[in-house]
């Protein structure tokens, strides 16, 4: 008697297709985050983070963590394959991610003078 593999349901298989889709985008939210990084200066002045740095570095992380939220969801038998693969690299990304966000609050990097940073070294 041949044995058959259990029908997975299609909530599981949501689930399971959830993990790669969330990993993608949160790629793709990282990926703008980086190219938005030139909003923070203009003519030499800090501006500061921009609306759109911190909507998609938050979205990036809350994707990579829903992410790994699906992961841990599906049952033992079906963390394999493309699911697994998607989970570690959502792993590799919210750590990438939460660097994104503790950078949006980090202080001035040009210490507060412009684009120069010399008033460490000049009085």
């Amino acid at each position: 008697m041949a044995m058959t593999a259990p029908a997975v349901s299609p909530a599981r298989r949501r689930t399971q297709l959830l993990v790669p889709v969330l990993t993608v985008v949160s790629f793709g939210l990282l990926a703008a985050r980086v190219s938005f990084d030139s909003d923070t200066f203009q003519h030499c002045k800090y501006l500061g983070p921009s609306t759109r740095m911190y909507v998609t570095s938050w979205a990036g992380l809350a994707c990579a963590l829903g992410a790994l939220l699906a992961f841990a969801t599906l049952p033992r038998a079906e963390r394999r394959g493309l699911a697994l693969v998607s989970a570690v690299f959502g792993l590799l990304l919210t750590l990438g991610l939460l660097a994104t966000v503790y950078w949006l609050y980090a202080p001035d990097p040009a210490g507060g003078d412009d684009c120069s940073g010399l008033h460490v070294l000049v009085p």
